[in-house]
């Protein structure tokens, strides 16, 4: 049987268990030896982290051929229109690499998000709006690369969901445990 973890990964937390002296890591929230994140997820995001005891399950889980989907809140500065969205559904490509088309959807502001510390930079004359956004890859900073190209900068991303495991009832910092077998 193969142990996972769930973690809501704070703002400005690294997400590895060694310090570096100047942020807060995965050490600070969980005290279980033998644990390892499968992917990570970057300082400034916040959101779904997986860790696992299971060397295999974690390559499945990080494995692009797996092609698992990693769904995102993300807000940016600016209201999309469907140009913007039709880019992103297509396939961006930046100066490395072409992304896979996404799944993306303007939505209203997630119900119960909790407030991020530090609060985002707001500016009274630019509106901000809300994306639902689906990928299949990930890599570095991948969902701000993409929104930054079609003229949306995020402002905060928050990663929902890793295939079928969510957020839900998870408040930041904190992580429940689930039992599974290795999928074959």
């Amino acid at each position: 049987m193969s142990r996972i973890l769930l973690f809501n990964k704070p703002y400005g937390v690294i997400c590895q268990f060694s310090r570096d002296g100047m942020h807060p890591t995965l050490a600070d929230y969980i005290a279980l030896p033998d644990f390892y994140p499968a992917g990570r997820l970057d300082t400034d995001s916040e959101g779904l982290v997986l860790l696992t005891d299971d060397g295999q399950l974690q390559h499945v889980i990080t494995d692009p051929r797996h092609k698992l989907a990693k769904t995102y809140w993300v807000q940016v500065e600016g209201v999309p229109d469907e140009s913007a969205l039709e880019k992103l559904r297509i396939g961006i490509k930046l100066p490395d690499f072409t992304t896979l088309p996404a799944i993306v959807r303007i939505v209203e502001e997630p119900v119960d998000l909790w407030p991020r510390i530090p609060p985002i930079r707001e500016r009274k004359s630019i509106p901000v709006s809300w994306l639902e956004l689906t990928i299949r890859e990930g890599k570095n900073r991948q969902v701000r690369r993409m929104t930054a190209a079609v003229g949306l900068p995020t402002l905060r991303l928050i990663r929902y969901c890793i295939g079928d495991w969510t957020l839900d009832g998870l408040a930041p910092g904190k992580w429940r445990e689930e039992t599974m077998l290795l999928p074959k």
